[in-house]
């Protein structure tokens, strides 16, 4: 949700500060790795139950977040490459911030770190719908808990110490995004009319079944039996022997 309305506007605004970290040689990638070093100082606060350090963690990891993706953008760096450690990190983020919390209120009770864990599955499972969705041409944003709800849910319940009930909060709504999220792409892939990616794809796969089956047939011509067979027969010397010539005649 915020996601969608409020993060291009953000972005837009960082992108002075993403412009003068790129000026003095600071990568795109050096941004994601701070974001995931934010995350795990961020799990160990939790974890010793510093809370507002974790505060400051989540708040700084966030901010890398917003400015990689700026910054490629801005530079012309951005490629597959970086887009896919992004991902990566971002996920690996979320597990070490919810594994550090999981920590600290599992010395109440264990089931809490279950709890804890749970979010972080279901959080997992709502990122993977929207990744494989647009792998398969399909828009899959929006939703009541996106990454930028969660991580500010988190920072509320360090701020105040409620984490217990932030995290029921935040089980029950990302369970409602990920059920909202599958309905909207198994509605979006059941439409008569295919995605236009996915059409794409289909055409040039047929394209290279084609391209394949052209270039098999041309090396079985050059190379297969009838090639040898044509190689290895002597040259005809029907037309060029006149005594057989005359005697046939």
């Amino acid at each position: 949700m915020l996601d969608g309305k409020l993060r291009a506007d953000v972005e837009r605004g960082l992108t002075p500060l993403g412009k003068a970290l790129s000026r003095v040689g600071i990568t795109p990638d050096a941004l994601t790795v701070f974001g995931l070093l934010c995350a795990i100082g961020t799990a160990l606060a939790v974890g010793s139950g510093r809370l507002w350090w974790g505060v400051v963690g989540i708040a700084l990891s966030g901010l890398g977040d917003l400015l990689d993706g700026n910054m490629a953008r801005s530079s012309g760096r951005s490629g597959p490459r970086g887009e896919f450690f992004d991902s990566v990190a971002d996920r690996a983020s979320d597990a070490i911030v919810l594994g550090g919390i999981a920590w600290y209120v599992a010395a109440d009770s264990a089931h809490l770190a279950i709890l804890a864990m749970a979010v972080a599955c279901v959080s997992m499972l709502i990122s993977y719908e929207r990744a494989k969705a647009e792998s398969l041409g399909i828009v899959a944003r929006g939703g009541l808990m996106e990454r930028a709800e969660r991580y500010l849910a988190l920072g509320i319940g360090m701020a105040f110490d409620v984490l217990v009930p932030v995290l029921w909060v935040m089980l029950a709504l990302c369970a409602i995004t990920a059920v909202h999220r599958f309905g909207k792409v198994w509605v979006a892939a059941g439409r008569p009319e295919a995605p236009e990616v996915d059409d794409q794809a289909s055409a040039g796969k047929a394209s290279m079944r084609g391209l394949d089956a052209v270039t098999l047939r041309d090396w079985w011509e050059s190379h297969g039996p009838s090639a040898r067979t044509r190689a290895n027969k002597p040259p005809s010397t029907e037309r060029h022997h006149p005594m057989r010539r005359r005697a046939r005649t």
